[in-house]
């Protein structure tokens, strides 16, 4: 890795080592099949450090700093592991640890849907957003299906005018393609008859988590209060706090990156770290 001065969002020796066998993997693959014969121009550490940069500090990739490889080199990378899986892998890969280290298996057998509306910017075409009258958001819905760690299983971009009802449908079929073994989960009040029933057609039974009597504002719901969380997460990466991406499918991998960043610090016991200068030794001058 060239050396540099280190930004927060710079992976550590131990969170780029829960990953590099599957970049290694990656380029022996590409190396193989007769790609890149020259030899590697870029390191993908420093790729991936560069993708973190982007997707915490929310900039536009041409803002990306000098000294990251050039961001049109990063987002064709970026571009690349949404295309072949290479992202899907490591986030998944990243799940089934999160998951053991928390004493579970790594495949789940429930889990919890819901939907954030989130506006859009101007470069999103009018035809990918909507409006969520109920939120009161023009813009794109993010649908998730996490576990009950609050770990993503399945994602689903619309535009925010789409019903919690069908975009939940569309979440149900695609955790049902992945992870079989769900059977049981729990959605809040504005998931319909319809839902359920589509649900259960996939072999999943969900329970319907209703507010409490009288409730006013935000409360925790039992079940209900982990994908809470997990929208949480998320927002903490201003590149999520709208949804920049023009195409859907780049605002799914962004999130993909945001909670591969969550899942490595969780694995090492790691927070996002503050950069500061060495401090001198009492006894040492300050230089001038």
């Amino acid at each position: 890795m060239t050396p540099r001065r280190t930004y927060p969002t710079d992976l550590s020796d131990a969170r780029w080592a829960l990953i590099e066998p599957v970049m290694s993997a990656w380029r022996a693959e590409r190396a193989q099949a007769g790609l890149g014969l020259s030899g590697p121009a870029h390191d993908l550490r420093e790729i991936v450090n560069a993708i973190f940069y982007v997707n915490r500090t929310g900039i536009a990739w041409e803002y990306l700093p000098h000294d990251f490889p050039p961001y049109k080199t990063v987002y064709d990378y970026y571009a690349k592991w949404e295309k072949d899986g290479t992202t899907q892998a490591i986030h998944d890969l990243l799940r089934g640890k999160a998951r053991e280290q928390a004493g579970r298996a790594a495949e789940p057998t429930a889990a919890i849907i819901d939907a954030q509306a989130v506006k859009a910017s101007s470069n999103v075409a009018e035809a990918s957003q909507g409006y969520d009258a109920g939120k009161r958001t023009k813009g794109r819905k993010r649908h998730i299906a996490v576990d009950t760690l609050g770990l993503l299983l399945a994602l689903v971009i619309t535009a925010a005018s789409v019903q919690d009802t069908n975009g939940g449908k569309d979440v149900v079929t695609e955790l049902a393609a992945r992870h079989p073994a769900v059977t049981a989960g729990w959605v809040d009040g504005g998931y319909k008859k319809g839902f359920l029933e589509h649900a259960a057609a996939t072999g999943i039974t969900f329970e319907v988590v209703q507010k409490q009597e009288g409730q006013k504002g935000f409360a925790v719901l039992p079940r209900r209060w982990v994908v809470e969380r997990t929208f949480g997460w998320l927002v903490l990466h201003r590149r999520l706090v709208r949804d920049y991406e023009t195409l859907p499918e780049r605002s799914e991998t962004m999130i993909y990156w945001a909670l591969i960043d969550n899942m490595s610090r969780r694995l090492t016991g790691e927070t996002t770290q503050t950069w500061r200068d060495t401090p001198a030794k009492p006894d040492t001058p300050s230089p001038v």
